[in-house]
């Protein structure tokens, strides 16, 4: 499979050293972006470790139908990167559908739709954000990084006082949290 390496996003910046090697977990996720959705299950489910379980389940939710459910781990430790992913490489009915299986996931880990309202932050896609870190605070309220990824959405759209009602939340649930704290000094200093 060839490499665009002009357009292409695959997990950093440098790709110029990138080497994909038949079989790896960087193949299976080549194929996901050729759309070979057959082939990266194949791989996947070939590789014993918890990023091709994951990989297992994600392929699935991508074909519109998931057979094999996600854990726990799987989603908290690589829905997010996946969607960012899918999202820096413009494979928007892949992001639908991963956004698409949130209700579900959510039953699995509740913590998904924070999951998913950062990469949407992150990307600058606020509205976005801020319908999933809604769905997040009906959940479960209190998370300080809830509140702490909500002050970042407000200092992003300029709402300095709601972006200081949220960082003092988030230090309400965790006093000594750093970025919360840094964030807190830059909302101080701007007069709003």
């Amino acid at each position: 499979m060839g490499l665009n390496k002009k357009i292409l996003f695959f997990f950093g910046e440098n790709i110029d050293k990138l080497a994909i090697y038949p079989g790896s977990l960087s193949h299976a996720y080549l194929a996901i972006l050729n759309d070979d959705l057959d082939s990266a299950y194949k791989i996947f489910s070939d590789i014993d470790c918890p990023r091709a379980q994951w990989g297992c389940s994600l392929t699935t939710v991508l074909k519109s139908y998931m057979t094999i459910k996600p854990t726990y781990f799987g989603i908290r430790n690589f829905f997010e990167i996946d969607l960012d992913f899918l999202l820096k490489n413009n494979k928007i009915d892949y992001v639908e559908q991963c956004l698409g299986a949130l209700d579900i996931f959510s039953e699995i880990n509740q913590e998904v739709y924070k999951f998913a309202a950062r990469v949407m932050l992150e990307n600058h896609l606020n509205s976005s954000a801020l319908k999933y870190l809604e769905k997040s605070k009906h959940i479960f309220y209190n998370d300080a990084e809830l509140h702490f990824i909500y002050a970042k959405y407000y200092m992003d759209i300029g709402n300095y006082p709601s972006a200081y009602f949220y960082i003092n939340e988030c230090l309400k649930l965790l006093p000594g949290y750093y970025p919360a704290l840094v964030m807190k000094q830059k909302i101080d200093e701007i007069n709003f």
